[in-house]
C-alpha cells in the first residue's frame, strides 16, 4: 500500500454499527493512516448508516430485502463498492453470506469481525453456545474473508474469562469491549502494510510485544 496516502475503506453494515463507530473514532486521529470513504447497508433502517451521517461519510443503500438470486445482490453490491475505489473493504455486522465470486475479487484486501475465538462457534449465537459448551475462555477474531464462512486467516483475537453466572448478553457485552479495541488495530495495520499471509497464519511485521497467557479462571 502506497504509504504518501491513507487507505481507503469501504465499510459494509446491518444494523447497530457499534464496531464501525469504534473505527469512525480512531479514523478521526491525524495519524491514522486509514479512512472511511463510504459506508454501505442492505438494510434502509441500519441504524449505523446515520452515524456515519454524522461523520459526513458518504452512505448508501443496497437494498437485500426480496432479492432471492445471491449472485445478482452480490453483483449490484460489488458495483456500489467499487465505484469508492476502496484498498479494503470491511465487514462490520454485514449479516449476509457472501458468494465465492465476490469475496474473489476481494481476496486479501476483505476483513470481517467475528464474535468467537475462532475457529470455535461459527456461524451465530455464538455466546450462547459457548456458554452451552462450558467454555472458560470465549472472545473474537478478525480474520481475512475467504469462500468459507468464519474459516478466513486470523489476524487478531481478544479473550475475556467466562463466569459462572453470566448469561449471553452480559457475555456478549464483554466480548464487544475487546471487538471494539481489535478492530480498529487490525485496520491499522492493514494499511500501515505490515500484515503478510502464509498459509492460514497471518503475521504482523514489527509486532511489539510479547503475548502473555490469558488463564481463566485465575491461578491466584
Amino acid at each position: 500500500m502506497a504509504q504518501n496516502r491513507k487507505t481507503r475503506c469501504v465499510v459494509l453494515i446491518s444494523g447497530r454499527g457499534t464496531n464501525l463507530s469504534a473505527i469512525l473514532k480512531a479514523a478521526a486521529q491525524a495519524d491514522y493512516p486509514a479512512e472511511i470513504v463510504a459506508v454501505i447497508s442492505n438494510k434502509p433502517d441500519a441504524t449505523g448508516l446515520q452515524l456515519a451521517q454524522e461523520a459526513g461519510i458518504h452512505t448508501e443503500v443496497v437494498p437485500s430485502k426480496g432479492v432471492t438470486d445471491r449472485e445478482i445482490y452480490d453483483q449490484s453490491l460489488l458495483a456500489a463498492i467499487d465505484r469508492h475505489n476502496p484498498d479494503l473493504v470491511i465487514l462490520a455486522g454485514f449479516m449476509r453470506i457472501l458468494t465465492p465470486d465476490f469475496v474473489a475479487h476481494y481476496a486479501d484486501r476483505m476483513i470481517n469481525i467475528h464474535p468467537s475465538l475462532l475457529p470455535a462457534f461459527t456461524g451465530l449465537h455464538t455466546h450462547q453456545r459457548a456458554l452451552d459448551a462450558g467454555v472458560h475462555i470465549h472472545g473474537c477474531t478478525v480474520h481475512f474473508v475467504t469462500a468459507e464462512l468464519d474459516h478466513g486467516p486470523m489476524i487478531v483475537q481478544a479473550a475475556v474469562p467466562v463466569y459462572a453466572d453470566d448469561d449471553a448478553s452480559q457475555l456478549a457485552a464483554r466480548v464487544l469491549k475487546e471487538e471494539h479495541r481489535i478492530y480498529p488495530a487490525a485496520v491499522r495495520w492493514f494499511a500501515e502494510g505490515r500484515l503478510s499471509v502464509v498459509g492460514q497464519r497471518v503475521l504482523l511485521s514489527n509486532e511489539d510485544s510479547t503475548p502473555n497467557a490469558l488463564i481463566a479462571p485465575s491461578l491466584g
